[in-house]
């Protein structure tokens, strides 16, 4: 649960992050080409039109070279997730017929997911799902096996699930598992 938590907000601060960047770098970027008036007195004593260009372009490279360097570290750190993330990949992608059989007896053959207000989807499963997506390094095991509708699936694609949607989850089994039974969720394979 603490990893999950961890990669969860990791990610999310990255993508706010970047957001972040990309509005700074875009607002640099119209802030310097904005007439401003040092810039109007150069413009009057420049004779050609390629002197204002290349002051207009000065500014435009003294404006977006912080942003830019912020946003250069950001895309390295993303690479470099991205990297491990696919160094951890479960070398078997697909749910073998066994663990298909015992997830969907343990889901009583309905969906485990979300739907509306948190509840449990009243649809009957059709897929077995990676909790943690397989594509960012979620292990193929019946402990990161949840039965989805095909709705459900689409809806959360390769998203990394929250903490809260992971301990609502394992609320939510607690009602429907066995007492002998493990009701914990998500599994993420090791680094090699």
């Amino acid at each position: 649960m603490l990893e999950l938590k961890r990669i969860y907000w990791t990610r999310l601060l990255l993508r706010l992050a970047y957001a972040a960047a990309t509005v700074w770098l875009s607002a640099s970027v119209v802030l310097a080409l904005l007439p401003n008036r040092a810039s109007v007195d150069i413009g009057q004593r420049a004779t050609t039109a390629s002197a204002v260009l290349r002051h207009m372009f000065d500014g435009v490279l003294a404006a977006v070279a912080l942003p830019g360097a912020f946003m250069v570290a950001l895309i390295i750190v993303a690479v470099v997730i991205r990297t491990r993330d696919m160094k951890r990949r479960d070398p078997v992608r697909r749910f073998t017929r066994q663990q298909r059989r015992e997830g969907m007896a343990r889901a009583g053959g309905e969906c485990e997911m979300e739907a509306g207000f948190r509840f449990r989807c009243s649809r009957p499963a059709e897929h077995g799902d990676h909790f943690y997506p397989w594509s960012k390094g979620g292990s193929t095991t019946l402990l990161n096996f949840v039965a989805a509708c095909s709705r459900c699936n689409r809806a959360k694609g390769a998203r990394i699930p929250s903490p809260g949607q992971q301990e609502r989850l394992e609320r939510r089994r607690r009602t429907y598992v066995t007492l002998d039974a493990p009701v914990s969720v998500g599994e993420r394979q090791p680094l090699p």
